[in-house]
């Protein structure tokens, strides 16, 4: 990455973690826009976590709790979450305790009261989305920020995040026993054609020194989902004529850094051995 833009750029792995060294800039486009200051010095910090809401079980606390550690280390701006994020059907509504039980009393440290950016992954879609998506939670912790898609712009970099349940076709033909709240996207064609146009105008408008998407399922994976065709061929492409860096997502419970020698983005998913898929 770094001998393709002439920029360096100082990348460290810890589980669930990633830090970015940026400077400043900005850009413009139709999904909604949040912004994301840097710290004076022009350095960013943030880490990323996915497939996590478990009631501190599976491993979730102990996380949390290095979480905590690491976050107070590289002064971390805020927090990514790639979806799943309550387990296993996502949350009943806004007053459900998962809320509490998952996400406000297990991510304690003072290190981690930043902004969470985060999106819906499969798990998610199993629940009532609404509640997520309503502006009620962030009442209840401020942290919370929650969207279909949207981009958060941090001086250099361009973080685009992406619903990506929608375009899997298994979960219309063959959901077995689970319901998925579909509530805001049917007609399924038409949300998907303008979430594409969205993204694609999205990275074309952007003025980003690096642009990273953010989806929960995988591109590419050698794990136990593997690829997801319908991401492939749909959104992979703009990708590729974007110039996009990154690709961060969760999804497939593995550790995961992906580059190909036909390809400049990078595929990056971060998870702690034993929590379950």
């Amino acid at each position: 990455m770094a001998a393709l833009k002439y920029k360096p750029i100082h990348i460290i792995f810890y589980v669930f973690s990633l830090i970015f060294t940026f400077s400043a800039n900005s850009s413009k486009a139709e999904l909604p826009r949040l912004l994301q200051p840097a710290k004076p010095d022009g350095t960013l910090s943030f880490l990323a976590i996915g497939d996590w809401g478990r009631r501190g079980s599976y491993n979730q606390s102990d996380v949390a709790l290095q979480m905590g550690e690491i976050g107070q280390k590289l002064d971390i701006d805020f927090v990514i979450s790639t979806g799943d994020n309550f387990y296993d059907n996502g949350l009943l509504g806004l007053h459900d305790p998962a809320f509490q039980d998952s996400f406000t009393n297990i991510y304690t440290a003072a290190s981690l009261q930043k902004p969470w950016y985060t999106v819906l992954g499969n798990h998610d879609y199993r629940g009532d989305v609404g509640a997520q998506l309503s502006p009620m939670l962030r009442a209840l912790d401020n942290r919370w920020v929650c969207m279909r898609s949207f981009v958060v712009s941090a001086d250099i970099v361009d973080f685009l995040f992406v619903d990506t349940t929608p375009f899997v076709d298994k979960y219309f033909v063959q959901p077995n026993k689970h319901v998925y709240d579909w509530r805001g996207v049917l007609p399924r064609q038409t949300y998907l054609n303008n979430l594409l146009k969205e993204v694609d105008m999205a990275l074309r408008e952007s003025t980003a020194k690096w642009k990273i998407v953010i989806g929960h399922h995988t591109i590419k994976s050698a794990g136990h989902h593997g690829n997801t065709m319908e991401l492939e061929t749909q959104l992979l492409p703009i990708l590729h004529e974007n110039d996009v860096d990154l690709y961060l997502n969760g999804h497939d419970h593995c550790l995961e850094h992906i580059s190909s020698v036909d390809s400049a983005i990078y595929d990056e998913w971060r998870w702690i051995k034993g929590v379950e898929r």
